[in-house]
This record gives structure tokens, sequence and C-alpha cells, in this order.
């Protein structure tokens, strides 16, 4: 017989045991809750902190946040505080007077800015100096406001600082040379604009000065500073000092000079003690006097003829040469470019 396959039961599955849930199991599912919490804000705050990074500080915006803090002052204001300044030198007056002002550098700063071309903050450093100062010089008895008075100041302090350091050597020094300064390009543009050519003859009549101020002022201003250790071509080593000649005696020269005059005279000495008195009297009237006297005048003194007082002179010269030989080495470098 064939049995039939009958389809054999499933066997159930047991349900797994569940898990019994003590309390350090919860404490421990908090602290991974917590941790991860605290990643995340980690995260965030390094992504907020990279994306402030990459904004760059400036401190103008700062500087011009922090003066605008402070108020204007009426005309009336700043001539009460000038009161207190002048007539019992008030600092807190002066303080005030100041602080309301620092726009007006900014501003008057910002006018420079243009032949400056560089930080502007320098330039509000020494308008501040030039306020400062005009508050000390402040009269508030006479019919000025501190303001219009304050900017003369303000900008006389900004020309000074720009005309300094345009250059390692100052270009400008005088008032005059100052104001040239400030005008010789704006008056040159004005010229080009009306379509004259800016010559020096044409500026001067211009701007009221001589024509050599005109070009000296354009030369320095065109040209720029030069290194005198740097070397004239890049593969050499010569200096550009080395081809500048000079008048003025250098330091060592002096020194030098001097050394050799103290030896002389040394020496000097040492060989008047073995001439014989009608030597010395050559020596002293003849050789080494400013105003030497005539042969004749010697010889009379002594009875002897011109011809004898020139041998004695001669022969005293030639002794004295071989006695700074002995005595002085490398005599000959000093004397005639080494003639004997």
């Amino acid at each position: 017989m064939i049995k039939k396959n009958t389809p054999t039961k499933k066997a159930k599955k047991k349900p797994a045991p569940k898990k019994k849930v003590t309390r350090t199991t919860k404490a421990k599912a908090k602290a991974k809750t917590k941790a991860k919490v605290k990643a995340k804000a980690k995260v965030k705050a390094s992504d907020t902190s990279s994306d402030k990074a990459l904004v760059k500080y400036d401190p103008l915006q700062r500087y011009l946040m922090e003066i605008s803090k402070y108020k204007l002052l009426t005309k009336d204001q700043e001539r009460s505080l000038a009161k207190r300044v002048r007539e019992e030198g008030d600092r807190d007056a002066a303080y005030v007077l100041v602080t309301s002002n620092l726009r007006l550098v900014v501003k008057i700063a910002l006018e420079f800015q243009r032949v400056w071309m560089q930080n502007l903050l320098d330039l509000i450093q020494e308008g501040n100096i030039g306020l400062m100062q005009a508050v000390k010089k402040f009269d508030p008895y006479k019919n000025v406001k501190f303001s219009y008075y304050a900017s003369f100041w303000i900008k006389a302090y900004i020309l000074k600082f720009i005309m300094d350091n345009w250059r390692l050597v100052k270009i400008g020094t005088t008032q005059g040379q100052r104001k040239l300064f400030f005008k010789l390009k704006k008056e040159k543009q004005k010229l080009i604009d009306e379509g004259f050519d800016p010559k020096p003859k044409l500026l001067s009549e211009r701007l009221g000065v001589s024509e050599r101020e005109i070009v000296d002022m354009d030369q320095r201003l065109d040209g720029w500073d030069v290194s005198l250790d740097a070397p004239l071509k890049d593969d050499s080593d010569t200096e550009r000092i080395e081809f500048l000649s000079t008048d003025v005696e250098s330091a060592e020269d002096r020194v030098a000079k001097k050394e050799l005059e103290t030896l002389l005279h040394e020496k000097i000495a040492m060989f008047r003690k073995n001439m014989t008195e009608r030597e010395l009297e050559i020596f002293d009237s003849r050789i080494f006097s400013e105003n030497p006297v005539t042969l004749q005048e010697i010889g009379d003194r002594y009875g002897i003829s011109r011809e004898r007082v020139r041998q004695v002179e001669r022969n005293v010269v030639k002794k004295m040469r071989e006695f700074f030989k002995k005595e002085i080495p490398d005599f000959q470098v000093y004397t005639n470019g080494g003639a004997t």
C-alpha cells in the first residue's frame, strides 16, 4: 500500500524571553541620549564658529560703531564746555568736546584718503591729535564755531603725517612745500581738463610759487625711494652706494687725520731736541711758520750768506724726512702719494 505523505505540523517558535528593564539600563539609555545631544550641539557650535571665522574683522567699522555712541553738541554747549576747559582746565569738559567731534575727524580723513591710499585709521589717528590740540587752543569768547576751528587743526596734522610718511626722506618741510604738495596734482589735473599742458611756468603762475619749486616737488612726487645698499643688478654684488661721490669727509677719515696730526706733533717735538740753535731758528722762522721770514733776514742775524741759509734749510728738511721715515710706519703714504 502506498502511504500518503501527510503534512507535518510546523513547530511553533517560542517567543524570546523579555528583557528585564532595570534602573541601570534606564540610566545607560538616558546617558547615551544626553551624549548624542551634546555631540550635536558641539557640531552646531563648531559650524557657527567656523562661519564667524569666515567674516573678516574690520577695525574701522568697529571704530565707527564706537564713536557713533557720542552725541553731537550744539554751539552753546560747545562754548560752555570750552569755557570750562579754558578757565578751569576741566578734563571732563575737554573729553566731551573731543568725543563729540570724532566723526568730524573721520569726515576730514576721508577727504585725504584719495591722496594717502593706505590705512584710513592712520589718518584718523593723526586727525584726533589735531582735534585735541584744537581743544587746548580754542578761544570760546570769539564768535567762531568749535568744529570750524578744529577742522584746520585736524587737516594740518593729517597733511603733516602724509608728507612725513610719503617717502623715507621728507618731501616737504616748510609750510609752502606742504601746500604745494597737496595742490600740485589737483592743479595739474584741472589744467588738463581745461585743455592746457601743465607746464611748470603755467603751474607757477596758478599756484603763486617759483618754477623751480614746481619742478622740485614734481620730481619728489614722481620719484620712489631707492636703497643705496641694493645691488645695481640682480646678478651683481656691487651696491649703488659705491658709485656715489661726496665732498664731505667721512668720520673714519677725520679720526685718522686727527691721529696722524697727534703723531706728527709728538715726533716733531722729538726731532727738535736734536737740532742746533741756528737750525731751530730756520725751522721755526722758515719751515714751520705761516709767515716765513726771508733768507736775507736770517743771514743778517747769524752773519752768513743767503745761500748758506738755504743749504742749512735744505739739510734740516732732509734730516726731518729721514727721521719721519724711521719713526712713522708707512710715512710715504702720507707724503704726496708715496713720493720721497
